[in-house]
């Protein structure tokens, strides 16, 4: 575990190059206390239902602002579309959020292909109105509140692609191995699962409950040991970095 940053002369440094950054990391850190449970997921769900209430379902997945919303949507869709994904896919998105990049799935995938999870039910109103505001009702979306990593009421075998954009940048190791595991069987076989991750040069670490960080090669190993092949993806230019586990033909 690499520590440094978690260090209190570390964080006074940060107090003091990055002021505006106190008050926030104090509010964060009193509301996770107030959180009392074990389990990531529930936590997690916790933190998104106050960051909704606070602020604004946009901001709760990151992107306050509608330009920098869009802007960011459209960078995942246009990586995954230059990369392989056809419309005639089936897509799941993990962690779909608000639909920041799903309508533009929804949107170019054929009717009835897009599948969107997440964890958050306030967050999933707002996916909901995304699809209204967008006008893709005719696209038959699925949407489904799942409590955590179980993804078995899904059929197997049944999606082409699995995508999930700052999720495990927000899941301890254990909660990324879960998720790996119930999505393999889900895609065909030369299906592909793209997802992005907090990058450390340091050893894994976390901040706060809600932020994690991970060497590239504990997320490869991770992938290839649960059977899948693993591949960093270094045409991938934007702050998280991104790794695509393909499910080989034997595997």
């Amino acid at each position: 575990m690499a520590r440094g940053r978690n260090r209190f002369l570390h964080k006074i440094g940060v107090a003091f190059r990055k002021p505006e950054l106190v008050v926030p990391y104090f509010r964060r850190r009193l509301r996770n206390r107030r959180i009392r449970t074990a389990d990531h997921l529930t936590f997690y769900r916790q933190v998104m239902a106050d960051d909704v209430k606070r602020k604004s379902a946009r901001a709760a997945v990151g992107t306050p602002s509608e330009e920098r919303w869009l802007a960011l949507g459209k960078l995942q869709f246009d990586y995954l579309s230059q990369h392989g994904l056809a419309s005639h896919h089936r897509m799941l998105e993990i962690g779909c959020g608000n639909l920041r990049a799903g309508w533009r799935f929804i949107e170019f995938l054929d009717p009835g292909n897009y599948t969107g999870v997440d964890i958050s039910p306030e967050i999933l109103f707002a996916a909901q109105q995304t699809i209204a505001d967008r006008q893709l009702q005719d696209k038959v979306p699925s949407l489904f509140l799942v409590a955590g990593s179980r993804l078995g009421f899904l059929p197997a075998g049944y999606f082409d692609v699995a995508h999930a954009h700052s999720v495990f940048s927000h899941c301890p190791l254990d909660v990324i191995e879960a998720t790996l595991v119930e999505v393999k069987p889900l895609l065909v076989v030369g299906g592909f699962f793209d997802f992005t991750y907090n990058k450390s040069e340091e050893g894994v670490w976390e901040f706060l409950r809600e932020d994690f960080y991970y060497p590239t090669e504990v997320l490869v190993d991770l992938g290839r040991r649960l059977g899948y092949h693993a591949e960093p993806r270094s045409d991938w230019s934007y702050k998280q970095a991104k790794i695509r586990l393909t499910v080989p033909a034997v595997a």
